[in-house]
């Protein structure tokens, strides 16, 4: 049985980063991804997103991305990339490998996936959040006769066309999508909160700040918090026309149920729909390390960096606070060096015994 020094899981941004960081230590390991090609989640956005809409994708450790004209899917253009870096410096990436659960025998970490199993001394969580779209309960929701579809599903503004749009969010999503579809369609939108909009520069001590915020968080063991939740919301150039529509302004409240034709709220309002979009964002896919009992009381997973507190053999990245391409790269390094700490203090006391 070989046992490795490191599994990786995942082989989006962090998942690389990881990687070509534990490589470079000359650390041996074997990176699982659960896709049947290189690209992370990139692979899986819609088509109509093209580098010009995205807000922007960081060079991976090592190599720089490509430029590009700004008209490139994003889901073709990102996931070729990945995979030019994976095969550059080789990295040992197995795929398709759906990993169903992480358990813990006399000291080792086993691995247990749809293709067989790993054993490991240390971790790396990459996993993510795009296999876990969420989407809140409503009453009458199952009674609709017109489309709900989340974010990760979405089609392309084209098929909206004539219908009546209900955008339910308050994320950059959501305003991304009111953007694209507003001037060619009837939308609302709808939010639990009141949105929160950016006037100012976003500095890099801005950017700094933020991030803190949300480090904050998953250092105390609470629910990490998205990046956007603490920034603000910020418009683009490409949706000056839906707010010159009217689009963001006329902003409105949750509903409170949901009927056959459309979504009604407390006060009695009702309001026509044919299609519910839910960019009601993600949320950490970590099922599979329910074993380990990582989750803190307060119900998210306790970091220290990237160490998970409950089990330092674990590293949590493109977790929290390093949820976001250029998050991912600084955590991959980081894991790199939690998980070599780990092998010598493991060895430490080996010897030591």
């Amino acid at each position: 049985m070989e046992i490795f020094d490191a599994v990786v899981i995942g082989a989006g941004q962090a998942g690389l980063s990881s990687s070509y960081h534990l490589k470079r230590r000359g650390i041996s390991h074997v990176v699982l991804d659960a896709d049947d090609r290189a690209g992370g989640a990139w692979q899986h956005r819609w088509d109509a997103l093209t580098m010009h809409d995205v807000h922007g994708v960081a060079d991976l450790p090592g190599a720089e991305i490509p430029p590009d004209t700004g008209e490139e899917r994003a889901n073709e253009f990102v996931p070729a990339y990945f995979a030019d870096y994976e095969q550059r410096f080789e990295l040992p990436v197995v795929r398709p490998v759906a990993v169903k659960r992480v358990r813990d025998e006399d000291g080792l970490l086993v691995v247990e996936s749809d293709t067989g199993s790993w054993t490991t001394r240390t971790l790396v969580n990459a996993t993510g959040t795009w296999s876990r779209p969420f989407v809140p309960h409503y009453p009458g929701m199952e009674t609709f006769l017109g489309e709900q579809l989340h974010a990760s599903d979405y089609p392309g503004p084209e098929h909206f066309l004539g219908k009546r749009v209900v955008v339910v969010g308050g994320g950059a999503s959501a305003v991304q999508f009111l953007g694209a579809l507003a001037p060619i369609t009837e939308t609302v939108w709808v939010t639990r909160r009141e949105p929160v909009w950016r006037t100012d520069e976003f500095t890099p001590e801005v950017g700094r700040a933020v991030v803190a915020k949300v480090e904050e968080r998953v250092r105390q063991g609470l629910p990490p918090r998205s990046v956007v939740s603490v920034t603000g919301l910020l418009l683009r150039e490409q949706e000056r026309e839906a707010e010159r529509l009217g689009a963001y302004a006329d902003r409105r409240p949750m509903f409170a149920s949901i009927e056959p034709d459309g979504v009604r709220w407390a006060d009695g309002r009702f309001e026509r729909a044919d299609v519910i979009l839910w960019a009601t964002g993600f949320r950490p896919a970590v099922d599979h390390l329910a074993p380990l009992h990582l989750r803190s009381p307060l119900g998210g997973i306790q970091l220290d960096g990237t160490t998970a507190v409950a089990d330092p053999r674990v590293q949590m990245v493109g977790y929290g606070p390093s949820a976001s391409t250029i998050g991912a790269n600084r955590a991959g390094r980081t894991a790199a060096r939690g998980v070599a700490e780990q092998l010598r203090a493991a060895q430490t006391v080996s010897v030591d015994a």
